[in-house]
């Protein structure tokens, strides 16, 4: 069952454009999304193709989850872009401490008319976050081809948007 996400109301979406989400998390602690794209007038920006690790991914069209401990302040943020490039970075809390997330593989992306899958290895994430459940944000920032970005998720705290924020992890993993 897919999930809707949310423009967030400061910031619309293109006309006619809708997010979805649905997601799984296999016995060898892969996490797998699927997000559903509805995007009829083709205003979304995608990315040019790129692989690996990069930086700066979420200031354009861009795939997000965050997983936080259900025990303390820590958790990781994974962005991940049609482009086929990826970062992951580890919190100690609420925006400290942020540094490079090591995986035990690249995560895995691929897409197509509509849907667009990642497969992320999450079998060292017990070590920052202790065992799972987890909380978990399901994020995504889309970047129009007029350059507006709409921010979504499954909810959004009140003010600016802020995945981040506690208030976006409205959903438990494992």
């Amino acid at each position: 069952m897919s999930q809707r996400l949310h423009p967030h109301p400061d910031f619309p979406a293109p006309d006619g454009t809708a997010l979805a989400a649905d997601w799984s998390l296999s016995d060898d602690q892969t996490l797998t999304i699927a997000y559903h794209v509805t995007d009829p007038g083709n205003r979304i920006l995608w990315p040019a193709r790129a692989q690996g690790r990069a930086d700066g991914l979420w200031q354009h069209t861009c795939f997000e989850a965050f997983i936080g401990s259900t025990t303390g302040p820590a958790y990781a943020e994974f962005n991940l872009a049609h482009s086929g490039a990826w970062a992951a970075y580890a919190f100690d809390g609420y925006r400290a401490g942020m540094r490079d997330l090591a995986l035990p593989s690249d995560p895995q992306m691929a897409g197509e008319s509509g849907l667009w899958q990642a497969a992320i290895p999450l079998a060292r994430l017990g070590a920052l976050l202790g065992p799972a459940p987890w909380r978990l944000a399901i994020t995504a920032v889309i970047e129009a081809t007029d350059g507006a970005r709409s921010y979504w998720s499954l909810a959004h705290p009140s003010g600016k948007p802020d995945f981040h924020h506690p208030d976006c992890f409205a959903a438990r993993l494992g």
